[in-house]
């Protein structure tokens, strides 16, 4: 089973500290769902997993399965199964949906084992249409240009189809929930739960308990001043939507 283990993590940004001691350990079977006022360091977290340059780690380290990846680009995480979904999504114009997916799905087949060839058009045509249906994405999209002119839903639904092909070991869902209505949220939650465990880990980043009724987490933490500060179970969740995180700030700001 695969393992993601941070371990005292500090991050800064332009030399402005930001995450101070981090640790989480998440299995391969288990949804992790961090919580936190807005500039606690929730995305830098996440992005500082992802090996974005901006983020410097100053102290700690990141192992997946027991290896460092600390000295690995961000494509190489990507490739040895760590998948970030965006807050906000980029837009590539004059890509198609299905090429970028089919240039990925290469990208790491010949990663995990050099010696395969491209995957082809067929078994591709058949891999994309089964996690359309599986996230209720029309087959139009796949001609569609990455992200351009895609409403927020969509690209977030995007999201959520790039990883149920790529199938990672770790899925970090940025605030996923960002900007989408009750529906929207349910459909992504749905896809995302058809691929959890036993060989895939989640972590969700959110502000909002609302997400957490479709992914149901096993661990609830809260993040402030760039770590943990408490850990529960959907019963955190809940207690956070009813009393808002000022009881947080009193007790550890």
């Amino acid at each position: 089973m695969p393992k993601l283990e941070i371990r005292d993590l500090h991050v800064s940004v332009e030399d402005n500290p930001i995450i101070k001691g981090f640790n989480l350990t998440i299995n391969g079977d288990e949804v992790h769902a961090i919580m936190g006022p807005n500039g606690t360091g929730k995305s830098t977290l996440a992005y500082a997993v992802m090996g974005h340059p901006k983020y410097e780690v100053t102290r700690g380290d990141i192992l997946l399965d027991g290896t460092s990846i600390l000295e690995l680009e961000p494509d190489e995480r990507s490739r040895a199964g760590i998948f970030l979904a965006f807050q906000y999504p980029v837009s590539i114009p004059g890509v198609t949906v299905a090429n970028f997916l089919r240039t990925a799905i290469n990208a790491r087949r010949k990663h995990a084992n050099p010696p395969l060839d491209d995957i082809s058009i067929l078994e591709y045509r058949k891999l994309l249409k089964s996690k359309m249906d599986l996230i209720e994405m029309e087959y139009s999209f796949g001609g569609r240009y990455l992200n351009e002119g895609f409403s927020g839903g969509e690209k977030k639904r995007t999201e959520v189809l790039q990883l149920a092909v790529l199938e990672p070991a770790f899925a970090i869902l940025d605030e996923t929930d960002s900007g989408l209505d009750i529906d929207a949220i349910r459909i992504v939650s749905e896809g995302v739960n058809a691929l959890r465990g036993p060989k895939m880990g989640v972590m969700v980043i959110t502000h909002y308990q609302r997400i957490l009724n479709y992914l149901k987490p096993d661990y609830v933490h809260v993040m402030f001043d760039g770590r943990i500060v408490e850990s529960g179970g959907k019963q955190l969740a809940l207690q956070l939507e009813e009393h808002g995180y000022d009881w947080i700030r009193d007790k550890y700001g």
